[in-house]
């Protein structure tokens, strides 16, 4: 499937079709990879204008929900917290596939799925 590219809103009207579904989600960054399991229970975001430098985002995709990160021993553990934070930036790029939503900032690469069971 190719992907197409979407606006913040047309992504966000998206994804918040998957609440209350488990979601695979995978994180990119230089030498860090990350796949977490979550059932998605809302979709918010944050704006934060009290930043102290430019490494904290001033806007954030926030995956609300309860679910299992896996470990560096390929583990799952249960996640630290009910939210997952995206940090994103002027220049992100969201796209969907029809099945996988993508989402590129200059600090990674993150992906978007319904888990499956």
């Amino acid at each position: 499937m190719t992907q197409k590219n979407l606006s913040i809103e047309e992504f966000n009207k998206q994804l918040q079709n998957w609440t209350g579904k488990t979601v695979r989600i995978c994180k990119q960054e230089i030498d860090d990879h990350d796949e977490t399991l979550m059932h998605l229970q809302q979709v918010t975001y944050e704006t934060n204008t009290r930043r102290i430098d430019d490494y904290q985002p001033m806007h954030t995709l926030q995956l609300n929900g309860t679910g299992q990160v896996e470990n560096e021993a390929h583990d799952m553990q249960p996640l630290p917290s009910s939210t997952y934070e995206i940090p994103l930036e002027d220049s992100s790029r969201y796209q969907f596939d029809g099945s996988q939503f993508s989402l590129t900032t200059d600090r990674g690469a993150y992906t978007i799925e319904i888990a499956k069971q």
